[in-house]
């Protein structure tokens, strides 16, 4: 192996990999996105140079998967879409012709219907056209302690937009303690809320959902409780991702419900996201939840 390459290209290149994962844990801005880019730029050049074989791609792919799995916070599924094309490289090494032409097949296939999939959740990536309703639900996400989660800030900063535009609706957080949390995550969005100004008696809490399909049947209940019906009287916040899902589940519950688009986060952290919902959508397609 030439060790010009290695010293000129793989070195720097995975210096500033860890680098930018380190910078990524600690949620610094940007920076980890350049340092990131200028990693991928000489680690690309640096393969091309070593025209490495089939076993270094693999092995290399995978030891990137594990970082990204085990040392970074939300990009678990870039980390199993690296193992995946790991497996392909091993497949088509050692693979008879036959069961490598059906293997393929079989992930174009697989490819075009994560494709299909996709096309729902983006179409419905966006808050819809006059979302103005009586009810805003907002779902719930992680809390760490008792402080909310970047995402779960994030659909907060959704929910604190539309009870300023709508100042007649009622919000309903909604989300039950999950592991790692001090308190609900209906009661740390409260408190969330409150703190921004929005007046207390415009907040209710559910604090017993543990899924997103708890989430809107608890809500439910606590509409009927005050002599309202949920459908077409209901809006849902959460993020982008989970728009398309969440409303459809409203719809199995037997409610139409506008969706509001909390605001995105990171770039790299979203699309992340995107490619896990597809595997979400698909349970709820076939399993009804």
């Amino acid at each position: 192996m030439d060790k010009k390459i290695i010293f000129r290209w793989l070195a720097p290149g995975l210096g500033l990999f860890a680098a930018a994962i380190v910078l990524f844990r600690f949620a610094v801005p940007i920076l980890p996105y350049v340092l990131a880019a200028a990693s991928a730029v000489l680690l690309i050049i640096g393969f091309v140079k070593l025209k490495p074989n089939w076993a270094v791609w693999a092995g290399t792919l995978s030891a990137m998967a594990l970082v990204l799995r085990f040392a970074a916070r939300g990009y678990a599924w870039w980390a199993y879409s690296l193992l995946f094309v790991a497996a392909l490289i091993v497949a088509h090494r050692f693979l008879p012709g036959k069961l490598w032409r059906v293997l393929l097949v079989l992930v174009c296939i697989g490819l075009a219907y994560f494709c299909f999939v996709e096309s729902f959740v983006i179409r419905n990536a966006k808050t819809d056209k006059d979302p103005e309703r009586d009810y805003l639900i907002v779902l719930g996400a992680a809390v760490y302690g008792d402080q909310p989660s970047l995402t779960l800030v994030r659909r907060l900063e959704g929910a604190l937009d539309y009870l300023n535009r709508y100042p007649d609706s009622v919000a309903i957080v909604s989300g039950g303690m999950g592991p790692g949390e001090t308190v609900t995550e209906g009661q740390a969005m409260h408190d969330w809320l409150i703190a921004q100004g929005i007046p207390e008696e415009r907040v209710l809490i559910e604090d017993k959902a543990t899924s997103t399909m708890e989430n809107l049947k608890f809500s439910f209940q606590i509409i009927r409780d005050r002599g309202d019906e949920p459908d077409g009287n209901i809006a849902i916040v959460s993020s982008a991702y989970h728009l398309y899902r969440a409303k459809c589940m409203a719809r199995n519950l037997g409610a139409e419900a506008a969706g509001v688009s909390a605001p995105w986060g990171y770039v790299s952290v979203m699309l992340n996201y995107f490619i896990r919902e597809a595997f979400g959508v698909t349970h709820l397609w076939v399993f009804g939840w």
